[in-house]
């Protein structure tokens, strides 16, 4: 009886450390993940960004779902391969975002202001776009970014020159 309940401890035990190791690196990984700089040319000077990527699709679909904040100079970038209209909508987004549109020449094409959290309403590049870059809500307009700023990140768009 004592070898049993025995086991069943060590077992409990083995079952809480995996559970406290996942639950630490989840959050190491959420805290160390890779942060890309992008840089948006306005007319009132270079604005800068240190932003999390979504490369794979399960990362696209996802994007900024259930946060609940975005660090001052952050947000997402959702790259594709190639040119082609985008639509978003904001399920499960707990916080307003500003959705810029990027044209394959680094322009951007469309800035979809101050989004409402939670809608399920399509938000539309209304052209092929090569990116879209989510920011918090209204910062778009407090920084001066503008339809037509050049947009630019390591392997993006070149900058204007």
């Amino acid at each position: 009886m004592k070898s049993s309940s025995l086991a069943a401890l060590l077992l409990a035990a083995a079952s809480l450390a995996g559970c406290e190791t996942q639950a630490v690196g989840t959050s190491a990984a959420t805290q160390t993940k890779e942060l890309l700089p992008v840089s948006i040319r306005t007319a009132q000077g270079v604005r800068n960004f240190r932003v999390e990527v979504a490369r794979t699709d399960e990362e696209q679909q996802r994007g900024l779902m259930f946060r609940t904040s975005l660090p001052e100079d952050g947000g997402m970038l959702f790259p594709s391969d190639t040119a082609i209209p985008r639509s978003f909508w904001m399920k499960n987004t707990m916080i307003s975002l500003d959705l810029i549109f990027i044209r394959e020449d680094g322009s951007i094409a469309r800035i979809a202001e101050e989004a409402v959290p939670q809608t399920l309403d399509p938000i539309a590049s209304g052209e092929p776009v090569i990116a879209v870059l989510e920011i918090a809500g209204g910062k778009s307009a407090a920084l001066g970014i503008a339809e037509g700023d050049r947009v630019s990140w390591e392997g993006g768009p070149p900058p204007a020159g």
